[in-house]
């Protein structure tokens, strides 16, 4: 966020403590409330996984004159972590994610959320939005209990008129990002409460958006409010719904416009901002805005369903490329440390972009039914989401980059980003991914799973799990045994409570040449068709399905100055830079940290033809931190040079040397690890002249 953004945020902030007309605080105990029974419920089976939900539900199709999505996502708590993945997000829940409202005031007892006077915008919906997936996910009535809070407060401090949330300010975005909290509430226990609250949500809104149209950030996050107006459309059909969703895309930022003709190739600076006479909230620094754009990915796909139009399918494409071709870097993300930075692997990538791409991802591959975006979702949740993160996750950066050699109080190299952007720690630079990151890991591990049109099921994205759902009027349990990213096998264990014929789709990833299926141990080979591969035949319990992706490391070129990097499977791999951790002060349960380079890292790699010379596989067991760099699952080692006049300036990476490149140095073999594994890393790396 820009200091002219800060401010106006800051006075926002204040009115919000002056003018709150609601000061009742929300009770700490929870209520037995009774659970609507819906026609999509059913009893579940109870296979050989996990316990099944008391509860589950059918996925929710689209109502005409909406489109079709290509897959339907499954309601929250159909799809529960398993093996590695179940632990990562146990991380989670002990470490800053499970407690931030502990330590951390934006979001605690005294929030605008909860009645309160302090924070009355978007941190308290930021926290809920990530709190209630992790809750029902694992189950943990700790966390139910944390997130009930706020969800009681919204639901019965409703305005006459329908508005929700607090009085002190009538900003449209903050409601956006609490309609996706109230949504997945929703289903993960079918409160008979939060449809009506909905409804009169959205009467309001269509009634008021005339008069108080969408602004700054709301007006560049419209498709987030559009998918919540469709969610409610597809439950009870009300026509004014589909009616506020064009008016939605009416007041919103038209950002297939802008990508279409893309302006926004160079890095942006605050003088740049400036010459367009902004203040931080115009349309020159929103459109450019990292959060922004990775809120925006899924703006046309969800359009498309509301328009029908092939032309908005096609959006998603445009604006990638876009972004890949200016601003791509090799953990799967584009440069935003705050606005777009290029392709120089020294700048960052928001914390809250991250993870506002992957839902955009998560959405964008229900509808769609693109297998590639399936591909991008997951190398930015094993690579950009953990890279970002102590292995505890009780610290985190605001900006992450591939090169990055030392996390300290710098300036550079950010374009309008402050001196603590790459510190890992309680709120740097800036709290909303604070407040915001809690959702990354829950609603991947929710969104492995979809729904298909024809009654079957998509892997749409590959992680150890359980899943629970109804086919038909038949309950399904599908188990999933896996120890993918750091292992290509994975075992799918099918136990629909009586026999049933319907069509498993399986994601084969664009890097997974001859991958090999089987079920029941016979060769099972059908042609992929748009990137899946499809079983359609009659299951009974116990079926199993085994896959297997040869996960041979691959050098991708075609980087900043012709730079490579090295992948295998969906992990992106970085030579590890030793670190010296300084505190540099405590915040309440946490603290915030530097990180000084203790080694050299100024490397250059042999490359043999398409491959890196020499490179060796070492797989070692998946431990129970998956991403901590002691211990990692899995290594790579390469022959490399040192490079003398690759140096750092100011505790930044200068720019990698155009590839082709030279050196008089010694050849060694150095060791590789997952990005994610690496707080001080090299992943963008020279090549050397063959």
């Amino acid at each position: 966020m820009t200091l002219l953004e800060r401010r106006d945020l800051l006075k926002l902030l204040a009115g919000a403590a002056a003018g709150v007309a609601f000061q009742e605080k929300a009770a700490y105990a929870m209520e037995t409330r009774a659970v609507a029974k819906d026609p999509n419920e059913t009893k579940s089976s109870k296979g050989p996984g996990m316990e099944a939900p008391r509860n589950v539900r059918k996925a929710s199709k689209n109502r005409t004159p909406l489109a079709p999505n290509a897959f339907d996502m499954l309601p929250l708590g159909s799809v529960r972590p398993a093996g590695w993945l179940r632990r990562q997000l146990e991380i989670q829940a002990t470490g800053l994610g499970g407690h931030l409202d502990e330590t951390w005031d934006d979001v605690g007892s005294n929030s605008g959320w909860l009645g309160g006077t302090g924070e009355s915008w978007e941190r308290g919906p930021y926290f809920l939005d990530g709190l209630i997936p992790l809750a029902y996910l694992l189950d943990d009535d700790r966390l139910k209990a944390k997130a009930q809070r706020y969800i009681d407060w919204t639901l019965t401090h409703q305005l006459p008129n329908g508005m929700i949330g607090p009085a002190s300010n009538d900003d449209w975005w903050p409601r956006m990002v609490m309609l996706k909290a109230l949504i997945q509430y929703e289903e993960a226990t079918g409160d008979p409460r939060v449809i009506p609250v909905l409804m009169r949500y959205f009467a309001h809104q269509l009634e008021a958006l005339p008069g108080r149209p969408l602004r700054d950030w709301g007006k560049f996050r419209w498709q987030d409010n559009a998918l919540a107006v469709i969610w409610l459309y597809n439950r009870n059909g009300d026509p004014k719904l589909i009616e506020l969703a064009r008016l939605l895309h009416k007041q919103g930022f038209d950002w297939q416009t802008d990508f279409a003709d893309f302006k926004h190739t160079q890095r942006i600076t605050p003088e740049m901002i400036k010459s367009k006479g902004d203040d931080g909230l115009g349309d020159f620094a929103l459109s450019t805005h990292g959060v922004n754009n990775g809120q925006a990915l899924k703006a046309a796909p969800v359009w498309s369903v509301v328009s029908g139009q092939e032309t908005d399918r096609r959006g998603l494409e445009q604006m990638l490329s876009a972004l890949d071709t200016y601003h791509g870097l090799p953990n799967g993300m584009f440069s935003c440390d705050e606005h777009f930075a290029g392709r120089d692997p020294s700048q960052g990538s928001e914390l809250c972009t991250v993870v506002e791409t992957m839902f955009s991802l998560e959405q964008s591959l229900a509808i769609l039914g693109d297998a590639s975006l399936g591909d991008r979702l997951e190398q930015i949740a094993f690579n950009a989401l953990p890279g970002t993160f102590t292995d505890d996750m009780w610290a985190h950066q605001y900006n992450q980059e591939p090169n990055q050699v030392e996390v300290s109080l710098h300036q550079k190299p950010w374009t309008t980003d402050g001196p603590e952007s790459n510190l890992y720690g309680l709120e740097p630079n800036f709290g909303c991914c604070a407040a915001n990151f809690h959702q990354g890991w829950p609603k991947f591990a929710a969104s492995l799973w979809m729904a298909s049109q024809d009654g079957g099921l998509v892997a749409a994205a590959y992680s150890p799990c359980v899943v629970h759902t109804v086919l038909g009027d038949t309950p399904v349990e599908m188990v999933e045994e896996t120890e993918y990213p750091f292992r290509g096998s994975i075992r799918i264990t099918v136990n629909p409570e009586t026999q049933i014929k319907f069509p498993l789709r399986l994601r084969i990833p664009t890097w997974a040449k001859e991958a090999k299926i089987t079920v029941n141990g016979q060769s099972h080979q059908p042609p992929a068709q748009a990137g899946f591969a499809k079983i359609d035949r009659v299951w009974k319990a116990g079926d199993a399905v085994e896959v297997v992706f040869p996960m041979e490391p691959r050098v991708k070129r075609g980087g900043f100055r012709n730079s490579v990097s090295v992948e295998r499977g969906p992990l992106v791999f970085s030579y590890p830079i030793g670190e010296d951790w300084v505190k540099l002060r405590t915040r309440g349960m946490t603290a915030d940290w530097q990180v000084f380079p203790t080694s050299q890292w100024n490397y250059a790699l042999a490359m043999n033809g398409t491959n890196a010379h020499g490179l060796v596989v070492e797989e070692h067991p998946v431990g129970g931190t998956p991403f901590a760099l002691n211990g990692t699952p899995v290594k790579l080692q390469v022959t490399a040079r040192k490079m003398s006049t690759w140096r750092a300036v100011d505790g930044v990476a200068d720019p990698v040397p155009e590839s082709p490149v030279t050196s008089d140095e010694t050849e060694e073999t150095i060791t590789l690890v997952p990005y994610g594994a690496a707080k001080l890393r090299i992943t963008a790396f020279p090549h050397l002249k063959s």
